[in-house]
């Protein structure tokens, strides 16, 4: 692909407010806890992953909605301040997406998402600029991936499949490469189900393991860069952000999950998602150790 296209990575997600409690453990069902801390941050998965492209150094443009009210406001200012394109952040009649997060001492985490104005994108036309790499998870109507990915003509197409969800082998088959952790491509059937209904190269996120690129014809591992973890809140977001962003590049996928595996660790020793995105430049000056 050459330099003509709009953006080096096209971003199609969500965006929410970040509503972060950190506990002493993960509360079990029934109990109530007392928090040690709390903060709001910029959050979604669509957000996040457009941040960390663009802290890696990719021309980034953002599609997705925010409500009509300050959480919004707030959104669209953070995007703008990383550089992002926001032509085409819709703003809606419904409140900006939630998402409420426990952290425990151990930096594992819980999350519960309310879609808000999510839930909107597609109701109006999308407009598709062209790019090397179009990126997109499943905090949006599933309909409004397949329909982005339809249109993707030369871009590499990306889904990151969170939260997991039973997905339609139409739209399983637009997907040059998937990006699940452990738990959601298991609850996909695995990686042989996805490369089996037509996904190109699943690369399996494994948290302190690394991660482990599959195709339909080998598995290589991905060394994993050890760090002290905080927060694992954004984590697997610097890795898809870093593996977009590479790509864009024109890497090759082990290169791309090699650096995108430095960022995720980075992510893991900062509270917060996007706060714990890291820059390019961090990320490759402990690369080239």
């Amino acid at each position: 692909m050459g330099d003509s296209v709009d953006f080096d990575v096209v971003v199609v997600g969500s965006c929410n407010l970040d509503l972060v409690s950190t506990t002493t453990h993960l509360p079990s069902p029934g109990e109530t806890l007392r928090a040690v801390a709390y903060a709001e941050h910029a959050g979604g998965k669509g957000l996040n992953q457009a941040v960390a492209c663009a802290r890696m150094g990719a021309r980034t443009a953002f599609i997705g909605c925010v409500g009509n009210d300050s959480a919004g406001t707030m959104l669209r200012d953070l995007l703008n301040s990383e550089g992002i394109d926001t032509s085409q952040l819709t703003t809606v009649d419904a409140p900006t997406g939630r998402a409420f997060i426990t952290v425990d001492a151990s930096g594992e985490n819980t999350i519960v998402i309310v879609a808000g104005a999510n839930a909107h994108l597609g109701k109006t036309a999308i407009t598709l600029p062209s790019s090397k790499v179009l990126l997109a998870q499943l905090e949006i109507p599933l309909d409004v991936v397949t329909q982005v990915f339809t249109q993707a003509h030369n871009a590499i197409t990306v889904l990151n499949p969170a939260p997991a969800a039973q997905l339609s082998t139409e739209l399983l088959s637009l997907c040059d490469i998937a990006v699940p952790n452990e738990n959601e491509s298991a609850a996909m059937g695995g990686t042989k189900f996805l490369l089996g209904a037509g996904v190109t190269t699943v690369v399996t996120t494994l948290g302190e393991r690394g991660a482990e690129i599959s195709d339909a014809t080998s598995t290589t591992a991905v060394t994993p860069y050890p760090v002290n973890a905080i927060d694992t809140v954004g984590a697997g977001d610097a890795f898809v952000g870093a593996l977009c962003a590479e790509l864009a590049r024109g890497e090759t996928i082990e290169h791309a999950a090699r650096i995108a595996s430095i960022a995720g660790a980075l992510a893991t020793t900062v509270h917060g998602a996007v706060p714990s995105l890291p820059t390019r430049a961090a990320v490759m000056s402990l690369y080239a150790d």
